[in-house]
């Protein structure tokens, strides 16, 4: 464990100016990232006594090897350089407000030519609209079965669309007149795309003037005696009057705001958000994330109001999810910002944060207009913002009840590994490896990883190993070592590195593997970051804990290999998974975890998770190969026309069900090759 006074910045070599720091690990990896009016008197205090700090930053300090800052001219500068900072290397102590893709929006894409209406989770892309996100998808799926009969657009997917277009009849929607069909040509490209653009209107709030119309033309309707169609238009007007009552008026001037309350409790902040727009809550938004603690705001100017903690808690939010807004919004076309407006008129807040004229500046600078940020005091914005606050209660009430041992079993769990196998500290990083193949067939090996007790999948790797020749039998033992060797193989070359900042430096390996080809293992500071982008490399660290699935043969093939290679801050153990033993290198008998165990639970999820990502790459890969072997041999078939024929129909059973006029209406694929597949799957089936 580093001791900060370690890294500690001599004594008034840290400027007063206001700017941005980083910590980082040994590793080289950055840990945090924050903001500071004044550089030398935040940093500072983090290297008081360790006693009379915050628990979590107590164990970032002390986790930290290094800690390094930038000056900046204004802190308009500093909350930017954060945000991109946080956004760049992912800091594991920063509080991060990740957007819940479990939120749905209301997707149109303008893109197309016949534009679509959808429901959508996920980021947002480049020439789609975007209205939302809502709470619940079945919201969005009323809305949009209301307005469809007064905005009859296109919702099919392309396939569907493509499919009436062929046989020239429309889908059920079409008949009952909640589709203009343009599939069959009864609206064109131009007539469809209007119909849109109204839907769009008639979202975006301008409601009243398209009431009025319809209003007008059923009256107009009546007076012609065209009683079928003025029922129609007032049973459309009665649509649109049921969809706008979905979204009841909230803030009588019609302003457009954003609503943030955040109910905290010793631990964790419940944060809610509602989006306000023409005066109508047009969605809804909410986290519950770890609180921060109030170290940040001893050395700043603070109101006072509600503790420095639930300020720098709203700074904090502020610059993330603004920040994240408008990188989204600046990838939508033609400047459309989707349904919501990035960066509204009016934030309102529970407490300002500190600086709050730089960050009312900083936000007006997103927009590209004047940005209020303030704390509601009475009226309806009062009444909204309580409103707010209750439901931020209540989803931090639920959350604790749903998770209310999530946290401390966790802990519970790595706190046991760590006593039960004597290690020095609790495994926060824990990899394990599998083996999948059949017979020696397809060999492939899966490393999962785990961080804090939970799976960390952008880390997932998988691993193609040799087979072994005569009998085709593949030595599980061997493949372990290999795929151990693999992945600590730039741990050792990092170690032995003559000039780790000089990337041109290598080592013999001595085993014929070039280190360049896996990025894992320890590795010096300089050697964790990739020069070119800045940003860690992949595997830049090793483990706390190395798992392997297997008993004491494959456990001891592990540790052989990490002694070869000189890592000497990794501990190995093996899962057996007949008794669900847990093995270690140096002893004849394994250790026995009961078996209400946490700790047994934790290590059995990663072993688990191992072999189902082993097995799904085995099957991925095995069937790639059956693939190719059932076309193997046909004249005039290479691996690309295989690849097609594959993506076009599916799969070789549905290849083989086809006729020769179906295969040769692969691009690609001639009258000639067709029936030569043909011949070679075997006849259709009658």
């Amino acid at each position: 464990m580093p001791d900060p006074t370690t890294y500690r910045p001599a004594p008034g070599s840290i400027p007063t100016d206001p700017g941005v720091y980083k910590f980082r690990d040994p590793h080289g990896r950055v840990i945090y990232v924050g903001k500071a009016k004044n550089l030398r008197s935040r940093l500072t205090s983090y290297f008081q006594d360790l006693s009379g700090l915050h628990p979590r930053t107590r164990r970032m300090v002390t986790t930290a090897g290094s800690v390094e800052w930038t000056v900046v001219t204004t802190e308009v500068e500093a909350l930017q350089l954060e945000y991109n900072w946080i956004k760049q290397f992912d800091p594991r102590f920063n509080v991060r407000y990740r957007d819940d893709k479990s939120y749905p929006m209301l997707a149109v894409t303008l893109n197309e030519e016949y534009p679509r209406l959808f429901v959508y989770r996920g980021p947002r892309r480049k020439g789609v609209r975007y209205f939302g996100p809502y709470a619940h998808a079945w919201a969005i799926r009323e809305t949009l079965d209301l307005l469809t009969r007064v905005f009859p657009a296109r919702t099919c997917s392309a396939g569907v669309f493509k499919r009436h277009g062929q046989i020239d009849r429309p889908c059920l929607l079409g008949y009952i007149d909640k589709c203009s069909a343009p599939c069959v040509g009864r609206v064109d490209a131009a007539e469809h795309r209007q119909i849109v653009e109204d839907f769009c209107d008639f979202l975006a709030g301008r409601t009243d003037r398209m009431i009025r119309n319809l209003e007008s033309q059923m009256a107009t309707a009546a007076e012609d005696l065209d009683f079928e169609r003025a029922a129609r238009l007032r049973d459309d007007v009665g649509a649109l009057k049921r969809a706008l009552e979905k979204q009841a008026v909230v803030l009588g001037d019609g302003t457009d705001a954003d609503v943030i309350a955040m109910v905290a409790d010793d631990l964790e902040v419940s944060v809610q958000m509602f989006h306000v727009r023409g005066g109508r809550v047009r969605g809804q938004r909410g986290w519950v994330v770890e609180r921060v603690d109030d170290l940040s705001g001893r050395d700043d100017d603070d109101d006072g109001s509600d503790g420095p903690d639930l300020s720098e808690q709203v700074a904090q939010f502020l610059t993330q999810f603004y920040g994240e807004q408008v990188d989204q919004a600046s990838t939508v076309a033609d400047g459309e910002p989707g349904g919501l407006e990035s960066v509204p008129r009016q934030v309102l807040v529970p407490v300002l944060p500190p600086d709050a004229d730089e960050f009312s500046t900083w936000l007006s600078g997103l927009r590209g207009a004047h940005v209020s940020l303030r704390v509601p005091q009475r009226g309806d914005k009062k009444a909204l913002f309580d409103t707010v606050a209750r439901n931020a209660g209540e989803a931090l009430t639920q959350h604790k009840l749903k998770r209310a041992g999530d946290l401390t079993t966790r802990s519970a769990a790595l706190t046991e590994i760590q006593e039960t196998l004597g290690l020095d500290d609790a495994p926060l990083r824990i990899e394990c490896i599998d083996i999948s193949h059949v017979q020696g067939t397809d060999v492939v090996a899966s490393l999962v990883v785990f961080e804090d007790g939970l799976p960390r999948k952008s880390d997932y790797r998988h691993y193609g190993i040799k087979e072994a020749a005569g009998d085709g039998r593949s030595d599980d033992v061997a493949s372990i070592a290999e795929v151990t060797r693999r992945r600590f193989l730039r741990h050792r070359a990092d170690a032995h590195r003559s000039d780790p900042a000089d990337p041109s430096a290598t080592v013999s390996t001595g085993d014929g593997l070039d280190p360049a080809l896996d990025n894992g293992g320890d590795m010096a500071p300089e050697a964790a970051i990739d020069p070119a982008t800045g940003r860690p490399r992949r595997f830049a660290y090793p483990p706390n804990l190395f798992v392997v699935d297997g008993g004491g043969p494959q456990v001891r093939a592990a540790a052989d290999v990490l002694d070869e290679l000189g890592v000497t801050d990794v501990a190995v153990i093996g899962l057996a998974k007949r008794l669900e033993e847990v093995w270690t290198p140096d002893d004849e008998d394994p250790v026995i975890f009961p078996r209400t165990s946490e700790a047994l639970f934790l290590l059995q999820r990663v072993r688990d998770e191992a072999h189902r990502f082993a097995i799904t790459y085995h099957r991925s890969k095995r069937s790639k190969r059956m693939t190719a072997s059932a076309l193997d041999g046909v004249p005039g078939l290479g691996e690309t026309r295989r690849k097609a024929l594959v993506t076009h129909f599916g799969s070789v059973a549905r290849l083989k069900q086809a006729s020769v006029e179906e295969i040769a209406g692969v691009p690609g694929i001639g009258p000639s090759t067709a029936a030569a597949v043909q011949r070679a799957l075997g006849e259709p089936a009658s």
